[in-house]
């Protein structure tokens, strides 16, 4: 996919060949493609079964935002076409479709969490940024509503997983005030309660898990300032690595020197 294509403008100034492409089923490269994709569009071409109506629904709500817009799509076809639908999804070219997939994932009823993650979890470890955000942004309410049990289950094997992509989603779901999602209250109040989940990831050797913890610690820090110098000071002392060095002037970047210390 290349947006340099100018035969004919798209959505976003997307060439009209690219954006064909992204309708059909094409995979974006970049986040502005990832945007410009039509959904009522590529579920047509790729759901043929899925009716006109969810069509109709889908291109009502083409103004909605894409975060609006995600769980609409994966409801629709979940009640149009079933869980059968999630296999084709899952693994399809398009990473707007395996965004889908995710909130289908997000979207089934009574399914316990551990389960639920164990669904997601192929999806976090997607080779497509976008499918690796859908992810976590699908299952955060699940984990924010079972906050305790998320922690311990995350502790448990994706904070040492091989996978980078893992290891990153353990922390990345549970920021305090993360990106394109709803706050966690208890952990802007109680950050410290985390700990189980952060502490494995401190010198973390990925770039990407230590923007991550770095990240989440700066999310902490806007409310809980002094809990975070002192975590950060004890993470320094403990573990003199160059991972948790920069993670740490990832937490403290936006924390005034001023603020006086407290207990980690």
């Amino acid at each position: 996919m290349n947006e340099s294509k100018t035969k004919g403008r798209g959505a976003g100034g997307i060439g009209a060949e690219c954006l064909a492409q992204l309708n059909t089923g094409a995979e974006a490269a970049t986040l502005t493609e990832c945007l410009a994709v039509d959904f009522a569009a590529l579920m047509g071409n790729i759901l043929p079964g899925i009716g006109d109506d969810a069509l109709a629904e889908m291109r009502e709500a083409a103004s909605a935002g894409i975060s609006r817009r995600m769980p609409l799509a994966a409801r629709l076809i979940a009640e149009r076409l079933g869980p059968s639908a999630f296999g084709n999804l899952a693994h399809h070219s398009s990473d707007t479709a395996r965004g889908w997939a995710c909130f289908m994932v997000a979207g089934a009823e009574g399914v316990p969490l551990a389960e639920r993650l164990a669904a997601i979890r192929p999806l976090a470890n997607d080779g497509h940024f976008g499918v690796r955000e859908w992810a976590w942004i699908a299952v955060r309410p699940h984990l924010t509503a079972d906050l305790d049990q998320a922690i311990a289950l995350l502790a448990a094997d994706w904070t040492t997983d091989p996978s980078e992509r893992i290891r990153r989603f353990a922390s990345e779901a549970i920021r305090p005030r993360g990106v394109w999602c709803a706050h966690i209250a208890a952990l802007k109040k109680e950050p410290e309660r985390a700990l189980p989940v952060l502490e494995p990831l401190r010198a973390d050797p990925s770039n990407y898990v230590q923007d991550s913890v770095g990240n989440w610690l700066n999310d902490a820090g806007k409310g809980r300032p002094d809990w975070v110098q002192a975590l950060s000071a004890r993470w320094s002392a403990e573990s003199p690595l160059p991972a948790t060095a920069r993670i740490c002037r990832r937490a403290l970047r936006s924390i005034p020197t001023t603020s006086s210390s407290g207990n980690a």
